[in-house]
């Protein structure tokens, strides 16, 4: 019989600070998640300085908990995959330097797992998916298109070139003032919204290459409210992020229409980042994916947003190859999960 592997999964690169206990069947002993909504409110966004420092507080107490959930002490773990990067780096040093910490003292293997490679294969934690997938990978830092082979094997047919999907949901949220987070509350303001009453641009729709673009879609709600006045009704932002929300599906649909003509070979469309939980997306990505006669595979989700499950799973993964990593791995702000891709044409630093 195939010998079962247990991994401790530690995620902490933005402001969910997460530990999951996963089983190589798919069995999930442990899986918690503490946000930090209450600290960034105020500020209507993430702060980085106040998220390593309540990651710092909140993980040590998350990983003694799931312990106790899964009935296991550290040493019935066989390894401990903590996130390495990209993300805020004060918060992905909490975290490796914690899954270090807990290696070196259970004497266990590390794994530093790629943030988005944990997005990348979460959905083969919950369905059968095999290689090669096509990827939207969509959330509030990343809006990539990638071909995925296998584990740690990435072809990356599309990025953004400034801001990606989910900064253009929260940027819109706050321009609204419908508080935070702003893609639920985006998303919520939509469902009695008009998507036609806006005008608002498809940036690089009906390009040759499949990348996006979203600054400008959201410089053009600036004005839009611009235009509103001080005080905009409630219809007025229903309707504005209707018309947001539609543009944005739209951009997504036209660019991955276009990732998937490039990689014929494909055996799925799969779907995963926090963007991912928005229903208008899925549903227009299950459209799109029945045209193509593919299987859509959407985690469920809580899958969907940052957790340690999948920081888990993406450790099992790579631990049954024989992948860790040495005590001296380094913390990485950005970690591109294709790094020989070049860089696409007009992007920033964010690409």
């Amino acid at each position: 019989m195939a010998r079962e592997w247990t991994v401790l999964g530690l995620e902490s690169s933005c402001d969910e600070t997460a530990a999951a206990i996963i089983r190589s069947d798919r069995t999930i002993l442990a899986n918690l998640v503490a946000g930090q909504e209450e600290e960034h409110r105020p500020y209507g966004g993430v702060v980085p300085e106040i998220a390593a420092r309540a990651h710092a507080d909140k993980l040590a107490p998350l990983v003694q908990q799931a312990l106790s959930d899964a009935g296991l002490t550290l040493n019935d773990i066989d390894a401990i995959a903590a996130t390495a990067g990209p993300g805020l780096i004060g918060g992905v040093m909490v975290g490796l330097v914690t899954g270090k910490a807990l290696a070196l003292a259970a004497g266990k293997p590390l794994v530093a797992v790629n943030h988005l490679e944990g997005h990348a294969l979460s959905p083969r934690l919950v369905a059968d998916v095999e290689f090669p997938y096509m990827l939207l990978l969509v959330s509030g830092g990343h809006c990539q298109l990638l071909e995925v082979r296998g584990v740690g094997q990435f072809r990356r047919l599309g990025t953004t070139i400034d801001d990606a999907a989910g900064e253009a949901f929260d940027k819109v949220a706050k321009l609204l003032k419908l508080g935070f987070p702003g893609g639920p509350r985006v998303e919520k303001a939509a469902r009695n919204g008009d998507v036609k009453r806006f005008p608002l641009p498809r940036p690089l729709k009906g390009t040759a290459e499949p990348h996006f673009s979203f600054a400008g879609l959201k410089t053009a709600v600036l004005r839009e409210v611009e235009k509103l006045g001080a005080e905009p009704t409630e219809q007025d932002k229903a309707d504005l992020a209707a018309s947001f929300q539609a543009a944005v599906v739209d951009c997504i649909i036209d660019r991955t229409k276009k990732a998937l003509a490039m990689a014929p070979q494909v055996t799925a469309l799969v779907v995963g980042g926090g963007v991912a939980a928005n229903t208008a997306i899925r549903t227009a990505l299950t459209e799109l994916a029945t045209s193509k006669g593919l299987p859509f595979v959407a985690p469920p989700h809580w899958l969907c947003t940052d957790n340690a499950a999948m920081i888990a799973w993406a450790g099992l993964e790579r631990l049954k190859l024989g992948l860790t990593d040495p005590l001296d791995v380094p913390a990485r702000a950005r970690w591109p999960l294709d790094q020989s891709a070049p860089k696409a044409p007009g992007a920033g630093v964010k690409a």
